[in-house]
């Protein structure tokens, strides 16, 4: 496989800038067996059953994209990639020309506060950074909603709130997992009344995922890391579903990338680096809801290994034909299992 096989042009009029006025107010496309269905998201309730496990990832975004100055007073910008402890993160540096290990750069926000953060570190993508005190309330101060590249307009309050799930609560992540911002709560509690169960996940997305995939041979490109944590109600609850013959299904990549990762190393927490193309072998997830992912991204290659590279390569020429919102305040797709 090729890094071409999982290319497409898309229209920019298609990439959705701005959320709905509702959570449930998007469109969704059934893949199943090579079959293509235009539904609403709120159809959803149709097709999951009693019995099936919804699981959803409750990781919240943190403020994390940071502005500042060199020593020598040209302008900086950092982006969490990763907190690894209360002071200290790995974070990605845009800059005319990147600072010196073992320097300081200041950091400011709109009211004129400023504080100093420290170089440490780099592995050659990213930068390791110490902060004076604790990063989250830093962030807080001083830290900005990171939207993605593709969005064009500066965050305001409604990204705010409809770059999280309802969900969220554990903070951590750079980048929303996408496919959760289409339940509200309302839909949630209709789920769990008609006997469809949900439990969570915690995997902190990491702004590797808007990384493009550079090598044209899949097999030399190196996956970034992000962390998880699986509860063991989790766990017991999928273990009740199997047993009843229900299926399991994953709200968003990022909670199909930590089951499947469970599934390999058995490990409840950790990090995850998994790399998923067609062939791997699934053995936790049945049905996937995602949205519409970027071209030539990890994340178009997993859906197209979980449902099949012709079926999502039909899906997306069809969602484009039939002008579907893409990507992370879009329209969300319901996949089955090839």
């Amino acid at each position: 496989m090729q890094l071409s096989d999982f290319n497409y042009d898309l229209p920019d009029r298609l990439i959705a800038q701005n959320p709905l006025a509702e959570r449930t107010a998007s469109r969704l496309l059934e893949v199943q067996a090579g079959n293509l269905i235009d539904r609403q998201f709120l159809e959803i309730l149709e097709l999951l059953k009693p019995g099936d496990l919804l699981i959803m990832n409750d990781t919240k975004v943190i403020p994390a994209r940071l502005h500042g100055k060199k020593p020598t007073g040209g302008a900086i910008e950092l982006l969490i990639e990763r907190i690894t402890s209360n002071q200290r993160a790995w974070v990605q540096i845009r800059a005319s020309k990147v600072p010196k290990l073992n320097t300081s750069v200041q950091i400011h926000n709109r009211k004129g506060e400023s504080f100093e953060a420290k170089v440490l570190a780099c592995d050659g993508r990213f930068f390791e950074i110490e902060f004076p005190k604790d990063l989250l309330d830093l962030l807080d101060q001083f830290g900005e909603l990171p939207l993605p590249p593709y969005i064009e307009h500066q965050p305001n309050q409604v990204d705010s709130n409809r770059y999280q799930t309802v969900l969220a609560k554990n903070p951590g992540a750079v980048a929303a997992p996408t496919a959760g911002l289409h339940f509200d709560e309302a839909i949630l509690a209709k789920l769990k009344g008609r006997g469809i169960d949900q439990a969570t996940i915690t995997l902190h997305v990491g702004a590797g995922t808007f990384t493009p995939v550079r090598e044209e041979n899949l097999s030399l490109h190196k996956m970034h890391s992000e962390w998880y944590s699986i509860p063991e109600a989790t766990l017991q609850a999928i273990k009740k579903t199997r047993d009843a013959g229900g299926r399991i299904v994953a709200v968003g990549t990022t909670s199909l990338r930590t089951l499947e990762s469970f599934a390999i190393n058995q490990q409840q927490s950790g990090e995850t680096n998994l790399f998923i193309t067609p062939g791997f072998p699934f053995k936790m997830v049945d049905c996937l809801i995602t949205n519409f992912h970027l071209p030539k991204s990890t994340l178009l290659m997993l859906v197209s290994a979980f449902a099949g590279m012709d079926n999502i390569r039909k899906a997306y020429q069809h969602a484009i034909a039939q002008e579907y919102r893409f990507f992370s305040y879009g329209d969300a797709m319901f996949l089955t299992r090839l």
